[in-house]
């Protein structure tokens, strides 16, 4: 099918555009994704039978199965395991890990499980769900290529103050490798009094699901933050599903790398609001918002206005974006990404060796030269040997060479997807209304 008359002449504005900016676009492939997802409706789930993944049509443009065999083993250290009739799970790639066939220079390895448990009661079905997540933390604290950075696991009960730090009650409760070992941290009311936090009680609320690791590839030399956000769901004995959070995620964003999840995807799925895709793109939006006022990011408001435009039927828009994450100067975007893993990974008895900090270290600033060639590209260069002598010296990622890298790059980042956001008129005009 042939994208509609307006959609190609605001494209080929759009691409006057980029020309402007020497943004290489290609009209060909940009009609051709154009017409692709004018094709069908927007709720299709495809099957890619050869590679064994699905996912949501819009979602299975952007894949490529390239990389897929890395992905699943990554996978498999993070994934929650199934227990038959007790726990049934569906693991996706998520974020630029599923965008893998337009993001030439993905960020973190994102991951998204659907874990659905068999209960007599909620209490029982938070109960499954601590014992799992905690035996999944504890296999996979420390080994020779992963190290466990934190769960996110319950909500605060009450207003605390932690590490000298307040934490609002409802707010997501963050743990440390040595906080789950010994299942429960120490903290004051804002009286003084001491009290504690233990795994148990954070169960009676599990709120937002989360595990993060640094992981290693030895065969490429790299390192990459690596995330599992899970949604859970309770199952009651009468077959009625419950989110344990409260809300059921959409599946927009998501490629299932099993295409043997499809049983568990299709049961589940029938329970997603029917205004899914309205709270998704709402939520983006506000996403957008602070990061083009408060926390300022261009490349992130980037990637949320890629899905919004996509989802929301702004394809010219979304297109041009898209060419946005094959420009050679995006991969600083990862260069930032890497900097944060290095410093995650550069801690006290860490798993990761300090030969692969100091072969990631080598490899940003090779990445920095290729991308850059002026005074910026120097002062970057010097930050990430400030970092790469104190990895050789100490293993440690001294603060302020981080910090500084992190700072220089993050400017540039911001300066390059706001001059080419910008210059289309209707997404400058999409972010002047998130700023008012």
């Amino acid at each position: 099918m042939d994208p509609q008359p307006a959609a190609t002449q605001d494209l080929r504005r759009i691409l006057e555009s980029a020309r402007r900016l020497g943004v290489e676009m290609d009209e060909a492939d940009a009609l051709q994704w154009l017409s692709a997802m004018a094709a069908g409706s927007g709720g299709d789930v495809v099957v890619d039978s050869r590679a064994g993944v699905f996912g949501h049509r819009v979602s299975m443009l952007d894949f490529s199965a390239a990389d897929l065999e890395r992905f699943r083993a990554i996978g498999r250290l993070v994934e929650i395991p199934d227990e038959p009739g007790v726990v049934e799970t569906a693991l996706a790639l998520s974020g630029s890990a599923a965008q893998s066939r337009i993001q030439t220079y993905p960020g973190d390895c994102d991951f998204f499980e659907r874990v659905n448990i068999r209960g007599p009661s909620r209490e029982a079905a938070c109960a499954i769900l601590a014992r799992v997540l905690r035996d999944k933390a504890l296999a996979t604290i420390k080994g020779p290529t992963y190290q466990l950075i934190e769960a996110k696991f319950g909500s605060f009960p009450e207003d605390v103050v932690r590490d000298g730090r307040p934490a609002k009650a409802g707010s997501p409760i963050a743990w440390r490798p040595e906080e789950i070992r010994q299942g429960r941290f120490d903290v004051f009311r804002p009286d003084g009094t001491a009290t504690a936090i233990s795994w148990e009680q954070a169960s009676l609320n599990p709120g937002w699901c989360k595990l993060d690791w640094v992981v290693a590839d030895p065969a490429r030399g790299t390192l990459a933050n690596a995330s599992n956000m899970l949604d859970v769901t309770w199952e009651a004995p009468d077959g009625s599903i419950a989110p344990l959070d409260g809300y059921l995620d959409p599946y927009f964003q998501e490629v299932y790398l099993e295409a043997g999840s499809i049983p568990i995807f299709a049961k589940l799925a029938q329970h997603v609001s029917a205004d899914a895709l309205d709270q998704y793109v709402a939520q983006l939006e506000g996403e957008v918002h602070k990061y083009v006022t408060q926390d300022l990011n261009y490349g992130k408001a980037a990637k949320r206005m890629y899905n919004i435009f996509r989802l929301t039927g702004r394809y010219p828009e979304a297109a041009y974006i898209r060419e946005l994450f094959d420009e050679p100067a995006t991969v600083l975007y990862q260069v930032w990404t890497l900097i944060r893993t290095i410093d995650d990974a550069a801690t006290p008895g860490a798993g990761i060796p300090i030969e692969a900090l100091l072969q990631q270290t080598d490899r940003l600033i090779l990445e920095v030269i290729h991308a850059l060639e002026d005074d910026r590209e120097a002062a970057i260069v010097q930050e990430l040997l400030r970092l790469r002598d104190g990895l050789a010296a100490t293993g440690d990622a001294a603060s302020q060479p981080v910090e500084a890298a992190r700072a220089q790059v993050i400017n540039l980042v911001n300066n390059f997807f706001y001059a080419r956001l910008n210059a289309v008129p209707t997404i400058a005009e999409y972010i002047q209304r998130h700023q008012a």
